[in-house]
C-alpha cells in the first residue's frame, strides 16, 4: 500500500506531464486529487496556483501560492511565480518583495533577475532595472526575455545601437521560418539580391517599420517584397519601390528569395540612430480610387467649414498594456464636445465602437468604422480629415505615415519605447505627431484638458 504522501506525489508527477502537454484541465484535476491525499504538498499548491491564475481564478491562485510558500519558504521558484502574479495584478511592492525573497533563496535564477528588472523599469527605476537585467544576462547570455526587456528600456531612452542589438534576441519567428526556403538576413551585402520583409506582431509595428523597404533598395537590393497582415496588404502596396506584397494567409510555396528579415530587425542592420531615422513623410497612401470615393463621402457628410477630427479611444484588449493605454470609454473625451467648430468622426473599431451609438444623443459623432474594412480604407478616410486624435494604436502610426496631423494620448505606465521619454514630438513622424503624455497615476483628465486647449487654438 502506498502512503497518502506517495499517492499525492504520483498524482503530482502525472499532473506535471499533463502540463507539459498543455492538457491544463486534466492537470488541474490531478493536482486537486493530490492535495486531497496530502494537503501539505507545496509543489502541488504552487502548480495549482499557476493553473488557476492562467484561467482567471486569481483569488484562489493567491491563496495556493501563500500556502505553498508557508510550506516551502526556501523554494525560489515559488516566490518567483508568486511575484509574477502580483506584478500582473499591479501589486508592485508585494511583487518586488516576492522577487527579492526568491533572490535571497537562490540568486542564480536569471528569470528572477529578469522579472525584477522588468518590474523596476515599469516603475521608472531604470538604473536599478538595467543592473538586474544585465545580471540575468551574465547568468544566461541567451535569456530572450532579459534581452527584450533591456531593449525596451534602452530604446525608450534613445540608446538605439544597444537597444536594437538586444531586440535581435526576440524569438517568435519559428512558424515563419518553417514556411520559407531562404536564410534570415543579418546585414550581408544585398547588391542584386531579393529580400522578403516579414511582419511583426502588431499592425502598428508593420506600419512604422515598412519604411525600410526604401532603405533596402538604397542598400542595393534588386527586389524587396513584403509579407504582412492581410488587412495591410493593399495599403503597403503604396510603398515606394516595393515589389510584391503578400498577406500571411496566402500560399507562398512557389515564391523564393535570397533572404528574409523581420521588419523590426531593419533598424539594427541599418544602424539607425535618433539622428538617422528614415523619416521622409508621407511614405504610405491610399489607392487613388479609394481616396476619391472617401473624399466624396466625407464632403457629403461634412461640407467644408468645421474642423474634421477623427477619434480612436481604445486599442486591442489583448495587448499587454491595453488597460493603461486605452481610455475607459468615449465619455472620457466628452470635454472635447464643447469646442466649437469641430465635427468628430469615429475611426474606432472593436468593442469601443459600441460607445458611439450609446452616446449619440450627447455627441452627434459621425461613425465611419463600419466602412473601414482594411487599412487602405482607413488611410483614405484619414486623408480627408484635418486631424486625428488617438490613443497609442496602429491608427496613430497610420496617420503619421500619411503625414497627417495626429495627437497621440500616451499613458504614464509602461509607455511604449518608440515614443521615447518626455518628448512631445516623434522623430519617427516629424511634423505630424504631437504627444500628450499622462503624468504619474492613471488620470486622463489633465491630458484631455490639454487636448481641449490645443483644439481651441487649432480653430483660431
Amino acid at each position: 500500500m502506498h502512503t497518502p504522501r506517495e499517492q499525492a506525489e504520483q498524482l503530482f508527477a502525472e499532473s506535471s506531464t499533463e502540463i507539459k502537454a498543455d492538457h491544463f484541465e486534466a492537470a488541474e484535476a490531478l493536482l486537486v486529487k493530490a492535495l486531497d491525499k496530502d494537503p501539505r504538498l507545496a509543489e502541488a499548491h504552487a502548480n495549482l496556483a499557476w493553473l488557476l491564475d492562467r484561467r482567471g481564478s486569481v483569488g484562489d491562485a493567491v491563496r495556493h501560492y501563500e500556502v505553498a510558500i508557508e510550506l516551502q519558504p526556501d523554494n525560489a521558484r515559488i516566490h518567483l511565480n508568486f511575484g509574477a502574479l502580483l506584478a500582473e495584478l499591479k501589486f508592485f511592492h508585494a511583487a518586488e518583495a516576492a522577487y527579492r525573497r526568491a533572490l535571497l533563496v537562490d540568486p542564480s535564477l536569471p528569470g528572477t533577475w529578469c522579472n525584477l528588472g522588468a518590474l523596476l523599469a515599469q516603475n521608472g527605476r531604470d538604473e536599478e532595472a538595467e543592473k538586474c537585467l544585465c545580471t540575468a544576462l551574465q547568468l544566461d547570455p541567451k535569456h530572450a526575455a532579459a534581452h527584450f526587456n533591456l531593449a525596451c528600456l534602452m530604446l525608450r531612452q534613445g540608446r538605439y545601437p544597444q537597444g536594437w542589438l538586444h531586440l535581435e534576441f526576440r524569438d517568435w519567428y519559428q512558424p515563419i521560418e518553417l514556411r520559407l526556403r531562404c536564410s534570415r538576413w543579418k546585414g550581408q551585402k544585398l547588391a542584386g539580391l531579393s529580400i522578403l520583409v516579414v511582419y511583426e506582431a502588431g499592425f502598428g509595428d508593420m506600419i512604422q517599420f515598412c519604411r525600410y523597404v526604401t532603405v533596402l533598395h538604397r542598400q542595393g537590393a534588386a527586389q524587396v517584397d513584403v509579407l504582412c497582415h492581410p488587412a495591410l496588404k493593399t495599403l503597403l502596396q503604396s510603398l515606394d519601390g516595393v515589389g510584391e506584397v503578400f498577406g500571411f494567409d496566402e500560399d507562398m510555396s512557389r515564391s523564393d528569395w535570397d533572404y528574409w528579415v523581420p521588419a523590426l530587425s531593419l533598424p539594427h542592420h541599418s544602424d539607425t540612430r535618433l539622428e538617422t531615422i528614415p523619416a521622409d513623410l508621407p511614405y504610405l497612401s491610399a489607392p487613388i480610387d479609394v481616396a476619391t470615393r472617401w473624399q466624396l463621402e466625407i464632403d457629403r457628410l461634412c461640407p467644408q467649414g468645421p474642423l474634421r477630427v477623427g477619434l480612436v479611444w481604445q486599442g486591442n484588449p489583448d495587448f499587454e498594456n491595453d488597460a493603461q493605454r486605452s481610455l475607459p470609454g468615449l465619455q472620457t473625451l466628452a470635454p472635447l464636445w464643447d469646442v466649437p467648430g469641430v465635427q468628430f468622426f469615429s475611426l474606432q473599431k472593436g468593442l469601443g465602437k459600441h460607445d458611439v451609438r450609446r452616446l449619440q444623443a450627447s455627441q452627434p459623432m459621425l461613425d465611419l468604422a463600419e466602412q473601414l474594412s482594411d487599412f487602405a480604407e482607413t488611410a483614405a478616410a484619414i486623408m480627408q480629415l484635418d486631424l486625428v486624435i488617438s490613443v497609442d494604436t496602429a491608427v496613430a502610426h497610420l496617420a503619421g505615415a500619411l503625414g497627417k496631423p495626429c495627437w497621440v494620448l500616451l499613458p504614464s505606465f509602461m509607455t511604449d519605447w518608440r515614443w521615447l521619454e518626455e518628448r512631445t514630438d516623434s522623430p519617427w513622424y516629424p511634423g505630424a505627431l504631437r504627444l500628450f503624455r499622462q503624468q504619474r497615476g492613471h488620470d486622463w483628465t489633465p491630458v484631455i484638458q490639454a487636448v481641449c486647449l490645443a483644439l481651441q487654438e487649432a480653430r483660431q
